[in-house]
């Protein structure tokens, strides 16, 4: 099968979807399938990259100048000249620059292989050409369901937006089960709808001689000192904030208590995180904190890896609840960290309070210092988590995640 992946970040670009489309990609590779990845041209200045993955052989097309209107001309000339059995568009709006169009272009593809059987008038992009006598299966996979930016007071024709790719694309993907319970009881009744969760962008593979209390040295820390964890970008809906709070509390009740967070600071998608990242640092200055809060910033995935198995307990303060959409959430699982987060909002039967986490009321900063000192000073508690949090890791394999996604491609092809 020859697959084509849309998406609008891919490493060196930092951000959840560019790392999960380069898994899914690889794992799809490995399964025997033609891969190739239409993307964003390099955002990151000085930085050098290869169209093609030597490793499974995905092929990187970064062709998109822009995601405005342009870019469904851009990508058809590329379904035209390679003929995808499968596009598979992998939407987060602020991936996409919040532009909709992007959102339309599953029904500009369906109006280019028939034009009088949807809208009567062309809205723009390309030409016809050779893919007009053939119909692809277009799959999206949705990451979120945030809605795209269209003028000042759109309102809800922003939702309508994001309707508009479920609604004309031939499957829908969500991967946690909030969204999957929003899609399925909007007005759409999509038939060819599915969940399959994401995996950890992070494998387990720490540097050669690695050493757990000298790594945890680089920052200063002493052995009897409690390191808390939090991977990812912050921004406020995932309680960056709270963090901060839940770490002057523990300090406040005389814990010795310090936060490391790994990897990069805003990313490269959205904007709003780096002003989110600014009033993080306020905090951290207003509590007095700086002496105790330490930062790896963007580093490759060995030390990421590394800087998690260093930690005691991962804290994940999310405002609108844990769920399996989160790949830091699956990064801690990944390295069997002991973890304190927020109950979820709708019922995940995955995720199970004092079996592979820690589960507590969103913004209780007090409910999640009790939490971690819980773990700190229960060491059977601790172990528990780490090994509830390894076990429910392996359902999430990037193999298992290709053979469903695999399933789902035929079964819309067939």
């Amino acid at each position: 099968m020859r697959i084509g992946l849309v998406t609008g970040e891919y490493p060196p670009d930092q951000g959840g979807i560019g790392d999960f489309t380069r898994e899914l990609g690889r794992a799809l590779a490995a399964l025997g399938h033609e891969v190739h990845v239409l993307t964003s041209e390099l955002r990151i200045a000085n930085c050098e990259t290869r169209n093609h993955e030597t490793r499974n052989t995905v092929i990187v097309h970064r062709s998109i100048h822009r995601w405005g209107w342009r870019c469904w001309r851009e990508i058809l000339h590329l379904d035209d000249a390679l003929r995808f059995d499968i596009l598979n568009v992998q939407y987060q709006a602020a991936a996409y620059r919040m532009h909709p169009a992007i959102n339309l272009l599953p029904w500009y593809l369906r109006w280019r292989v028939s034009p009088l059987s949807h809208f009567p008038t062309r809205i723009g992009g390309g030409r016809g050409g050779a893919g007009r006598d053939r119909r692809r299966g277009v799959v999206v996979t949705f990451h979120d369901l945030k809605v795209p930016y269209l003028f000042p007071k759109a309102g809800s024709l922003r939702w309508q937006a994001v309707l508009m790719l479920a609604r004309w694309a031939d499957g829908v993907i969500v991967t946690n089960r909030e969204d999957e319970l929003r899609i399925a009881n909007c007005e759409l009744r999509i038939a060819n709808l599915v969940r399959i969760p994401i995996g950890s962008n992070i494998a387990l593979c720490l540097p050669d001689g690695y050493d757990r209390d000298t790594w945890r040295m680089r920052w200063g820390l002493k052995p009897g000192d409690l390191l808390l964890g939090y991977f990812g970008f912050l921004n406020e809906r995932k309680g960056g904030e709270d963090l901060i709070e839940t770490l002057a509390t523990l300090v406040a009740r005389g814990l010795p208590a310090h936060l490391l967070l790994i990897g990069g600071r805003a990313g490269t998608s959205d904007p709003t995180n780096q002003a989110y990242a600014e009033r993080v640092d306020c905090l951290i200055a207003e509590r007095g904190l700086a002496a105790r809060v330490h930062r790896t910033g963007f580093v490759p995935p060995a030390e990421v890896s590394a800087s998690l198995a260093a930690v005691d307990v991962c804290v994940l303060p999310y405002r609108d609840g844990v769920s399996l959409r989160h790949g830091s959430l699956h990064a801690c699982l990944a390295h069997g960290r002991p973890i304190v987060t927020t109950h979820p909002v709708v019922e995940t039967p995955e995720l199970r309070d004092g079996e592979n986490m820690l589960l507590m009321p969103a913004q209780d900063v007090e409910a999640l210092a009790d939490g971690v000192t819980r773990l700190w000073t229960d060491s059977a508690a601790r172990q528990r988590l780490e090994q509830g949090a390894a076990a429910l890791a392996r359902e999430f394999t990037w193999e298992r995640i290709a053979e469903r996604t695999l399933t789902f491609y035929r079964r819309l092809t067939a």
